[in-house]
């Protein structure tokens, strides 16, 4: 059986797209809002896990968030990983709950969160290349295998390359909206 299948590399660059997208929706520059720490991993009880399944976050004020750690034991890793995780909050202790003013966007804040973008960005690109890279062995050892001729493989390489140009412009495009965005141009 052939090992390139078009519909799974379909799936795995839309899923680098809509991770992307993910991301970028936990930039937010206005207000407070929960999904800003939906990116923050906690490394706790041995493993790295979502910062919603070691507590709850919520928005008490307009520009405040506050997560409530479930376990106390885990307070110091939480603090860490939201100081950690590039988006410019400084938590203040309070217990087990942790409140998170949230900085007015000054020049340089949006200039920072415009760079944590591009690097999304840029992993996002890196994920759809490597799909590339996966379909390209595939086909090359499809061909090995007798599965396809020479014909065959270039035709499907080209549906590939168009596969991929297709997703990093839509990467492009999203990270470019939201950069756009960020600096209020």
């Amino acid at each position: 059986m052939a090992a390139y299948d078009k519909a799974d590399l379909e799936r795995r660059m839309h899923g680098a797209v809509e991770a992307l997208k993910h991301d970028l929706s936990g930039l937010r520059t206005g207000r407070a809002n929960v999904s800003l720490l939906d990116p923050v991993t906690v490394e706790v009880y041995g493993a790295m896990m979502p910062l919603n399944q070691v507590a709850t976050v919520s928005a008490p004020e307009p520009r405040m968030l506050s997560v409530q750690v479930w376990d106390k034991s885990n307070v110091g890793p939480v603090d860490k990983a939201i100081r950690s995780a590039g988006l410019g909050l400084n938590p203040i202790v309070d217990g087990q709950n942790l409140r998170l003013p949230i900085p007015d966007l000054t020049e340089e804040r949006r200039k920072e969160l415009a760079k944590l973008a591009g690097q999304y960005a840029e992993k996002a690109r890196i994920a759809a290349r490597n799909v590339r890279r996966d379909g390209m062995d595939n086909l090359k050892n499809d061909e090995k295998k007798g599965e396809f001729g020479e014909d065959d493989r270039k035709r499907h390489e080209g549906d590939v390359q168009k596969l991929t140009d297709s997703t990093i412009a839509e990467i492009d495009a999203a990270a470019a909206a939201k950069e756009k965005e960020i600096l209020g141009k």
